[in-house]
């Protein structure tokens, strides 16, 4: 959670938070709520790239519906890496939750229960690179709430009630606290943006939003473990690129190299850095790849001529694309 990457300033012309074209109904979802509300839910915590947990120091408890490998200790939104997102055993508990995911015209990576207790409050802040220009959507369906429970978009008040259908840029300024008695839940879900879910935005948002300033996500295009293989290389990469978290354009900047493939792992290709697997690669088609757990934000391409090759390093900003030559040897 940072200002390294803020928003792009055109995106400063659409409001941070849109209410979407579709509604669900309070009492199923509070039905769902009910029987996965019958153990105590975890504290919300966050991952280090070091494997450092830290959790939250205030009551902010999560129950994941989808996570990192499925993983049931994961409360975390999840990033690029080894792993791919994937349902938990609580989704299958949750019959109305589960339809309404099904129904959400876009890949989907965390969907978390996050509840807010009485008395908790966050520090201000922005989350890194979770916004549309970046190819993330959060989405946020309300369980329950009380008059206490308050979200401070860029300092604008907003109180939203169970049912409704919400999409924030959380790339932007925000804060929430409750100072109620009781907890607000609300399901908390990471979607791909793609052109299907921009269609759910209401159409006074979209007169004003430059598609300019949006990445859509490509769609995945499966190869055979012999397709695969063809993309096998070694080059040498910049040590910035294989972290989201980067600042836009960094890995064009001097900086030390080091040694990585791209190899067939487990019946996937796999990035390796320094001789450890670090990215799953997902083909988006025509030999480019996007991280496992994340967007189209940062892909690699490989390009092989006979006994050339060549790999592409891309980021995205929206439309803008930063891209970097680097000359590979086929393995």
């Amino acid at each position: 959670m940072s200002l390294d990457n803020p928003p792009p300033p055109a995106l400063a012309k659409v409001p941070p938070a849109a209410r979407l074209k579709r509604d669900y109904d309070a009492d199923q979802l509070q039905e769902d709520l009910r029987v996965l509300s019958e153990h105590r839910w975890s504290l919300q915590r966050s991952y280090a790239d070091d494997g450092t947990i830290t959790e939250a120091e205030i009551d902010w408890r999560c129950l994941s519906l989808r996570s990192a490998a499925g993983n049931l200790e994961r409360t975390d939104p999840g990033g690029p890496g080894l792993v791919e997102h994937e349902d938990t055993i609580w989704r299958d508990k949750a019959p109305y939750f589960s339809q309404l995911l099904a129904d959400i015209p876009a890949e989907l990576r965390a969907v978390r229960l996050l509840s807010l207790g009485p008395g908790a409050k966050s520090w201000l802040h922005n989350d890194t690179k979770y916004g549309p220009a970046w190819g993330n959507a959060r989405l946020h369906v309300p369980v329950t709430t009380c008059d206490g429970a308050k979200l401070f978009m860029e300092g604008t008040l907003h109180q939203w009630q169970p049912g409704e259908f919400w999409f924030g840029d959380f790339s932007r300024m925000h804060q929430v606290e409750n100072t109620d008695t009781v907890p607000r839940v609300h399901m908390v879900i990471d979607a791909l943006v793609s052109e299907e879910l921009l269609e759910l935005f209401p159409d006074e948002y979209l007169a004003d939003l430059d598609r300019d300033d949006v990445l859509i996500n490509k769609k995945r295009v499966p190869l055979t473990e012999d397709q695969l293989g063809a993309h096998a290389v070694a080059f040498p990469i910049p040590v910035s690129f294989p972290s989201w978290e980067e600042e836009d354009g960094e890995f064009l900047q001097p900086q030390e190299q080091a040694e990585a493939t791209i190899t067939v792992i487990d019946g996937a290709l796999v990035l390796s850095v320094a001789g450890k697997p670090t990215a799953k690669l997902i083909h988006t088609g025509e030999g480019e790849f996007r991280f496992a757990g994340w967007t189209d934000e940062r892909t690699i391409t490989v390009t092989r001529s006979g006994e050339n090759a060549t790999v592409t390093l891309r980021t995205r900003v929206g439309t803008t694309v930063r891209e970097l030559d680097i000359a590979a040897t086929p393995l």
